[in-house]
């Protein structure tokens, strides 16, 4: 079907008519027809978006709050839709799908709840008859750029809070599901979001550059938020930084899970395998190495081969464990990264990559090196590689030879050392005894190093989506040394 861009409450078209296509990873089937939007679409958007500002940041906070509220509802309610929709444009699963959309309503009604929650203070000044305030403003129009693997959640996410700031947002959507994020844009709308608070550019791949850079320079777009690659995030902030505009960015990740040597096999194994697999790997935050202590590496290897073993894979629309990659182009990086570590002595204890097609059993790498190109790049597909240390120390020199730092985990049953060990993990996020992927909507989310800079969730998102100001009221009569 062909999809419109949704620029001030309306389905919205390129003057051109031009249109990109979105195949399903599977059928190779065009799923999706949508509008290929370019730098004068990105001038509609922002001009809708500070249009609405004047009204909506002026909007009550329990006014606001009802209609995130709504639109939570409204969520829930299009759960099946928007779960046949993404699985058409990005091959996920039931199980990943149902979850995406669950978090999202979460993370819109924490949105609503912080509503009463955007709060300065009084501090004393030291100026006689001056009273001395911070006061927390909305920005004006913001920017959120999502990725298509955790398709609704990763949108919302970029959405809910600054909305509930008071700010309004233009959201360039990812060109492998446009019509998921247009959707997105238009429960908003239904919810009763005014007419331009909240805009959704669609674009093909080829105009990514032009859009991206186009809604960066906008005189008018005062902050970025960005979740997707390192490379490309390093892009935004570059460009952000000519501009003097903020830029939250959730990158890539490498993460890794300790498993000391008096953690709980099966557990360790149960929360690899959940963070490894789910998804097919194509998570931020997804279990990429598995730093055993050598002590008991091979009775873990034993039991974590043999559960990957077991999961089920196949077609995304049947009752399976791992479904369809979103492209082709992940099974060909996954590919080359298992055949070099093979070549330096890697070995495959379960899973191959197949010889064609977007649909892979889960693959697990023993004795993995720091030679080896798995070892330090990030997959993003269903193999995880594991690396053996010598001991507790060794496993953490380990996890932090690595340019990212966004989710980790430790498995140990003396949680005085696991929480010890935990501290020194450089990455925003350790889990003790969970696995590395975990997201609720009342948490502080992003990374270290790689991984990018500042946070989603809770009061610190609060602080990243509003302007933070020093006000004071004063004796007009004061005293001036001239």
């Amino acid at each position: 079907m062909d999809v419109g861009m949704l620029i001030d409450g309306k389905q919205s078209f390129t003057e051109s008519g031009a249109l990109f296509d979105r195949k399903n990873p599977m059928s190779g089937e065009v799923v999706t027809r949508a509008a290929a939007g370019k730098k004068q679409d990105v001038d509609r958007a922002v001009e809708a978006a500070d249009k609405a500002f004047r009204t909506w940041s002026k909007m009550g906070p329990t006014q606001r709050r009802a209609i995130l509220l709504k639109a939570a509802d409204l969520f829930d309610e299009a759960t099946p839709k928007l779960a046949e929709i993404a699985a058409l444009e990005t091959g996920a699963t039931k199980i990943w799908l149902g979850f995406n959309v669950m978090l999202a309503a979460r993370m819109i009604r924490e949105a609503a709840a912080m509503t009463t929650q955007i709060a300065g203070q009084t501090i004393p000044s030291d100026k006689p008859g001056t009273y001395a305030m911070t006061l927390r403003q909305p920005v004006g129009v913001l920017v959120g750029m999502a990725p298509w693997n955790a398709p609704i959640i990763l949108s919302v996410r970029a959405v809910a809070m600054p909305l509930a700031c008071g700010n309004t947002v233009v959201l360039k959507a990812s060109e492998r599901c446009p019509r998921t994020h247009v959707m997105i844009g238009e429960i908003f709308a239904k919810a009763g979001l005014p007419e331009g608070a909240l805009n959704v550019v669609t674009h093909s791949a080829e105009d990514a550059p032009e859009v991206v850079s186009a809604l960066i320079a906008h005189p008018k777009v005062k902050r970025i938020n960005f979740t997707g690659s390192t490379r490309v995030g390093q892009i935004i902030a570059e460009q952000a930084g000519r501009h003097l505009k903020p830029v939250l960015l959730e990158l890539g990740g490498k993460a890794p899970l300790i498993v000391l040597d008096d953690a709980d096999l099966d557990a360790a194994v149960n929360a690899a395998a959940f963070g490894a697999f789910l998804n097919q790997g194509q998570i931020c935050m997804s279990t990429e190495r598995i730093i055993v202590d050598e002590k008991v590496a091979d009775a873990f290897v034993e039991k974590f081969a043999a559960k990957a073993a077991s999961l089920s894979f196949g077609k995304s629309t049947e009752n399976v464990v791992l479904g369809s990659v979103v492209d082709t182009d992940i099974i060909e990086r996954v590919r080359f990264l298992v055949k070099d570590a093979i070549d330096k002595g890697g070995k495959v204890v379960t899973g191959a990559v197949p010889e064609a097609g977007t649909i892979m059993p889960a693959a697990v790498v023993d004795h993995v090196t720091s030679e080896m190109a798995l070892y330090g790049d990030e997959s993003f597909g269903p193999v995880v590689c594991v690396v053996r240390a010598r001991d507790t120390e060794h496993a953490i020199a380990l996890a932090n030879d690595n340019t990212y730092g966004l989710s980790s985990a430790v498995f140990g049953s003396d949680i005085n050392r696991a929480m010890d060990v935990a501290s020194r993990i450089e990455a925003g996020i350790c889990h003790i005894n969970g696995p590395t992927v975990a997201d609720e909507a009342n948490m502080p989310f992003g990374g270290m190093k790689g991984s990018g800079y500042g946070r989603f969730g809770g009061q610190p998102a609060v602080e990243a989506f509003t302007e933070l100001r020093w006000v004071t009221i004063e004796d007009p009569h004061q005293h001036y040394p001239f």
